[in-house]
């Protein structure tokens, strides 16, 4: 403990999201990695600007045009940030491009895998290219020219479209003159060449394909020139909790108008005209700052379809089988298993099986009365989804909190309340104002002895896809005071309870906040008072402000900390006086960190909670969350030695924060990869 104190200081919330999505690309930078893997990183850049841009940066924009002064988290104004965020965001994608043009296509081209240019075709490729344009793509193409009897066209948000600069052939239109072709969403945005060699696999950009037979769409005019660009629209959600009657509804309403929100960035190729440019930006009320000029093919994130359609598992990251727990394998009866024993599970390495096993004996079980769970994200076709609406078509009493407003998943979860209400299923949307983010399934059974309730809880959505590339933690129980606890949780959100109590979960927005401070709070006094004190803690975002100010309190009372924060951190580690003895490490590796755990020492009597929630202000106050307690002391003891410790020895995966701002490797013998290591076997 140190009697020097340091002012709090406080990283910006928007920098550092862009310092983790710039190590995102730095995967994609990373020889260490299959190159196919490498291609994926390169499309989460874009896939995560694009997130950014229509939420974060939408918002700030928004700010500044309403007025607010309201300073960030560092003091800096909204004006201050933007201007820092796009000098950032224009070094991003001029870095991301340069990984494309320079570090990823001429190694797959050495690899087999070509990625062709107009100029590039051979003459067969050129015959069979034309034979399919004109079969495939110019049926549904509709150009429409700009000029004094056509307001510009309303591209519609993240579409792709091309702006074409024509000369008249007549004298009616004699001069320059802009057309827009809009690209329908249904046309693929990669096009698969023929190749002589069976090895080899040849792609070519559609808008490639759309740039070479531009003329054809307008046969009496000389096309100038062809840029492909895309508009991003402020996509944040705007109900007014107090007018909303119907929620459905209302989101339906919104999700329409979201195609024709605000702009916020202009896309477009390197090399347009200037006097283009400038009117793009006119039209849509964007400075010549909210221009991005790209080098390479637009939108990367369509390179996600080249990982999925190219057969080369030599490419790739080798194929792993998820582990299905012996005890799983032994017994058929799920419910028996849980009334054994609380049972853990560590995705991906631990198949997602028997939660889908869980839900569907519920729903064939006729000694189950009745199932409850949320859904906040699942995949299409998902078989949960299904299950619940076979359970309810069996009779069951089925309540499923399906959250609307799960963002950028709000058209599939409208389609999936529906689903679900049709074949007979309790849909409830929870609150207006506040996410039911929480992943928790109840099961209602009746036994012998009376009803007996069994409860399964996670950090990950109820998802088999993203069960397979995301780590979360999910926890199987029957123990009582937990399940009473999940029965609270669900009669609090379905009947808009203000004040529930609970025993065991630490539950947002009713008691997680206060106690986790509490919780903090016992740490620093457990230090001044010689006692075992330390905090461990994995999030995806660190952003509150009262939470973080508490740690410099922690660190500053002698309580060791170590944060494994993936994104967002805005505390700073290693500043003398303030946070000596905090260390905040990052981890991205083959699999996204998508799990929660929070470890305090407690004088020696160590508590773990494993949940859904971050430590951001949203977490704390606008999302229903639940973080559980791992009782049994075998198995926390068990969890401590073999997850929670790995992930702090991690030294190929991790980098560490620095007092500054940067994220630096941290290196070390050994060279202990934490994801290897739990890939070896079940946690």
């Amino acid at each position: 403990m140190t009697d020097e104190k340091t002012d709090p200081i406080f990283f910006n919330r928007e920098l550092s999201w862009l310092n983790f999505n710039e190590r995102v690309l730095n995967q994609a930078r990373s020889y260490k990695y299959p190159l196919l893997e490498r291609l994926r990183y390169l499309a989460f850049v874009s896939s995560n600007l694009d997130e950014f841009f229509e939420i974060r940066m939408a918002g700030l924009m928004e700010q500044v045009l309403g007025g607010v002064s309201e300073k960030s988290i560092d003091g800096l104004t909204t004006k201050e940030q933007l201007q820092l965020i796009r000098e950032r965001v224009t070094k991003l994608v001029n870095d991301q491009y340069v990984c494309w043009r320079e570090e990823i296509v001429p190694v797959l081209k050495k690899n087999g895998v070509f990625f062709k240019t107009n100029k590039e075709l051979n003459q067969e490729e050129k015959e069979w290219l034309e034979s399919y344009f004109n079969k495939e793509i110019f049926p549904v193409l509709t150009p429409i020219a700009i000029d004094m009897s056509q307001p510009f066209l309303q591209v519609l948000n993240k579409g792709l479209n091309l702006l074409v600069e024509l000369e008249g052939a007549d004298s009616k239109n004699n001069g320059a003159l802009m057309a827009i072709i809009p690209v329908p969403r249904v046309l693929p945005r990669l096009v698969t060449l023929p190749t002589e060699n069976s090895s080899e696999i040849a792609y070519i950009f559609l808008s490639d394909i759309l740039k070479e037979y531009a003329w054809r769409l307008f046969p009496e005019k000389v096309v100038k020139g062809a840029w492909e660009f895309r508009i991003t629209r402020n996509s944040d959600l705007y109900i007014n909790e107090e007018e909303v009657e119907n929620l459905l509804e209302k989101i339906e309403e919104e999700l329409y108008n979201l195609q024709k929100g605000v702009a916020v960035r202009l896309e477009i190729c390197k090399g347009v005209p200037e006097h283009l440019l400038k009117t793009l930006l006119e039209v849509h009320n964007l400075n010549v700052e909210d221009a991005y000029l790209i080098d390479g093919p637009l939108n990367l994130m369509r390179l996600l379809s080249v990982y999925d359609i190219t057969d080369r598992k030599d490419l790739k990251f080798p194929l792993y089988t998820p582990h299905v727990p012996k005890i799983f394998k032994e017994e058929p009866d799920i419910f028996y298993i849980i009334r054994r024993k609380d049972i853990l599970l560590h995705h991906p390495y631990d198949s997602f099986t028997p939660v889908i096993d869980f839900i569907q004996q519920a729903a064939k079980d006729p000694q189950v009365l009745a199932i409850k769970q949320t859904v906040y994200r699942t995949n299409d076709g998902s078989p949960i989804v299904e299950t619940l609406k076979e359970a309810a078509l069996n009779g069951k009493q089925v309540t499923v909190l399906v959250e609307l407003k799960a963002r950028f998943d709000e058209a599939r979860n409208i389609a999936l309340a529906r689903q679900l209400e049709d074949a007979g299923a309790s849909v409830v949307y929870g609150f207006a104002h506040i996410k039911t983010h929480c992943k928790c399934c109840l099961v209602i059974r009746k036994e012998p002895e009376g009803l007996k309730q069994y409860v399964h809880l996670s950090t990950g959505n109820y998802n088999p896809k993203t069960a397979r590339t995301y780590t979360d933690i999910s926890l199987f129980t029957a123990d009582e005071a937990i399940t009473n606890d999940v029965v609270q949780l669900f009669n609090s959100i379905t009947g808009h309870s203000l004040h529930p109590q609970f025993s065991k979960l630490m539950v947002a927005p009713f008691n997680y906040f206060e106690m986790i401070q509490k919780k903090i709070q016992r740490e620093i006094d457990n230090a001044i008072n010689k006692k075992p004190a330390r905090i461990i803690a994995k999030m995806n975002s660190l952003s509150d402000k009262s939470i973080i100010e508490n740690l410099y309190r922690a660190s500053q009372a002698g309580v060791k900390i170590d944060l494994i924060v993936r994104g967002i951190c805005c505390l700073a580690p290693g500043v003398k006086g303030l946070s000596e003895n905090i260390k905040v490490r990052s981890i991205l590796g083959q699999y996204l960190e998508h799990s929660r755990f929070y470890y305090f020492e407690n004088g020696g009597e160590p508590e773990l909670y494993i949940g859904s929630a971050d430590w951001m202000e949203r977490n704390f106050v606008r999302r229903i969350e639940g973080l559980f307690p791992i009782e049994d002391m075998k198995l926390r003891q068990h969890l401590i030695a073999h997850l929670v410790e790995p992930y702090l020895m991690d030294v190929t995966q991790a980098v560490m924060l620095t007092s500054d701002g940067t994220y630096v490797p941290i290196g070390g013998n050994g060279g202990f990869n934490c994801q290897e290591y739990f890939g070896q076997g079940s946690v």
